[in-house]
């Protein structure tokens, strides 16, 4: 359960939220929709540890990370851009956030395998990411978000510069996934009929906001 309470952000001079609260039960995928410029990324990214909060609190399964630095929070994020470490193969950009943690590698090797395989990408590990297609790529993102197995996870309009078929086809893989796993899920877009297909509750994000 994800509980966003009264946060106010101050990023660059600029006032997004002053009493902002969000409220995501167990395994809910929630999508945030609203118009460009009105602070969807910046939540995220104030949720994950990488905006601070000037007031407020947030908490995950009750337990208060408002102070906790990002690798501590339990919280996924996937980037527009995925983001993914180019000078790093597939499976070790999967694998980065256990090296962090000094999961011994043989526990990171089974563990970037079952996330491949996951995604619908088994022996892609070896491959660079240069080698990857727009969809593959998302799909390594998407893996490399929950090795750690996540209490939340954050997707910044995920599906962004794919064609609309493999958009299509995406969303329904990464929506069984995330089910299958019961994962807790605020899904940023600007798509209302992506929102509709794949989450449970569309919020407007700025009806947060009091």
């Amino acid at each position: 359960m994800l509980d966003v309470r009264d946060i106010g952000v101050v990023f660059d001079g600029e006032t997004f939220f002053e009493k902002l609260s969000l409220h995501v039960a167990s395994a809910e995928i929630v999508s945030l929709v609203g118009p460009s410029g009105s602070g969807k990324t910046t939540l995220l990214r104030a949720i994950a540890g990488l905006h601070k909060l000037a007031s407020g609190a947030i908490f995950v399964d009750d337990r208060d990370i408002t102070k906790l630095p990002t690798h501590r929070r339990g919280v996924g994020l996937v980037f527009q851009d995925n983001q993914l470490f180019t000078h790093l193969t597939v499976g070790e950009n999967i694998a980065y956030s256990l090296r962090v943690a000094r999961v011994s590698k043989s526990m990171r090797e089974q563990r970037v395998r079952e996330m491949l395989a996951l995604v619908g990408l088994d022996g892609f590990a070896s491959r660079t990411t240069m080698q990857l297609s727009g969809g593959e790529a998302k799909r390594v993102a998407v893996a490399r978000s929950l090795v750690a197995d996540p209490r939340v996870l954050l997707l910044d309009e995920p599906l962004t510069g794919l064609d609309a078929e493999l958009q299509h086809r995406l969303l329904a893989d990464i929506s069984q996934i995330l089910r299958a796993r019961k994962t807790t899920v605020v899904h940023v877009t600007h798509d209302h009929e992506e929102a509709r297909s794949f989450s449970d509750r569309i919020v407007d994000i700025r009806s947060l906001s009091r």
